[in-house]
């Protein structure tokens, strides 16, 4: 039997740096097969439930892909189910698990996912909560793997933005674990919590990763890749744009921060969508209230030879694959 079967994947800490490890050579592993189209099911005849109370483009396609192409069936679920309006996650958990052999979750509080996987009896994943974005990590450190010749230990990472939520906590303790030079880079009030960062040091004390935040953009020097987010998270209030704009202008990612990483390779990372120009209704919005014609990273970087996120965008598939692999197949899982 697999040693990872049974598992459910709520947060990086639910695993050892050797099984996060793992789950990126695996995926490695189904990313050349898929390109050589000699891919191995190892779902064939599995069925996945996908439950989102959150919207999603690349979370929905990389399960319902990896779903088809490993040989199972997804079935989502979302505005119609009662999750939420007449029945608990509890009960909701203890019906699917009758008919599903896995379910994704993508939604709100880290609670209710942890309360999904609770009252299952089958695998339970973490598509994105408020507080953590596990599958999103993995496919950004594929990513990191892929585009620098140096390993994951001799790498640095800036991460710049509002640190306190799911990327800014995931990209922190992922990279303590596998031992990653990580900087979160953002106003004070926007700072991963203290709880969070105090976790990735005691983490890094064993892996030799070096854990930092700071307000000052300068700490992108020496980088190997810089990593942001949009500024309002899915769920906040319309009303959060104007102040978390005006702490967020200083640290938007131009070319002037590409040239303070001293680093003509360094490269460019988002776990999208992107609001890099006025060609979305939100961007337009944004232009005409506060006149900025792009708001986490400029036009200029998205759409230079240094932004690999697409990359990345791919990489959730390879990767959540790789974690649905592992922790469902009845096989033992060899590559």
């Amino acid at each position: 039997m697999n040693r990872l079967q049974g598992k459910d994947f709520l947060k990086e800490m639910d695993f050892t740096p050797q099984d996060l490890l793992f789950f990126l050579d695996l995926a490695t592993h189904f990313k050349a097969a898929r390109k050589n189209h000699n891919e191995k099911q190892y779902l064939k005849g599995k069925k996945i439930a996908l439950l989102f109370e959150k919207d999603s483009t690349r979370t929905r396609c990389s399960f319902e892909v990896a779903a088809y192409e490993q040989g199972a069936h997804a079935t989502y679920l979302a505005q119609g189910s009662q999750i939420g309006k007449k029945e608990s996650m509890a009960d909701t958990a203890r019906v699917l698990t009758r008919f599903f052999d896995g379910i994704e979750y993508r939604g709100f509080g880290q609670e209710r996912v942890e309360t999904l996987a609770k009252y299952a009896t089958v695998p339970v994943w973490n598509g994105l909560t408020n507080e953590w974005h596990p599958t999103q990590l993995l496919a950004d450190m594929m990513t990191m793997r892929e585009y620098c010749p140096k390993p994951l230990p001799q790498q640095k990472l800036a991460y710049i933005g509002d640190c306190r939520f799911n990327m800014g906590n995931s990209l922190m303790i992922g990279s303590a674990m596998l031992g990653v030079h990580f900087v979160s880079i953002a106003p004070k009030d926007l700072w991963t919590s203290d709880a969070i960062f105090a976790q990735a040091n005691d983490i890094a004390q064993k892996t030799g990763a070096i854990i930092e935040r700071s307000t000052d953009i300068s700490a992108v020097q020496n980088c190997d890749f810089i990593y942001t987010d949009v500024w309002v998270s899915m769920g906040e209030p319309d009303e959060v744009w104007a102040e978390r704009i005006n702490l967020l202008r200083p640290y938007a990612v131009t070319k002037e921060v590409f040239a303070a990483t001293g680093n003509p390779d360094c490269k460019f990372l988002h776990c999208l969508p992107s609001f890099h120009n006025r060609d979305t209704e939100i961007g337009e919005k944004i232009y005409q209230r506060f006149g900025l014609p792009f708001m986490e990273v400029s036009d200029e970087i998205f759409e230079s030879d240094c932004n690999v996120a697409f990359e990345e965008a791919e990489n959730r598939l390879h990767t959540i694959k790789a974690v649905m692999v592992a922790t469902l197949s009845d096989e033992k899982i060899i590559f």
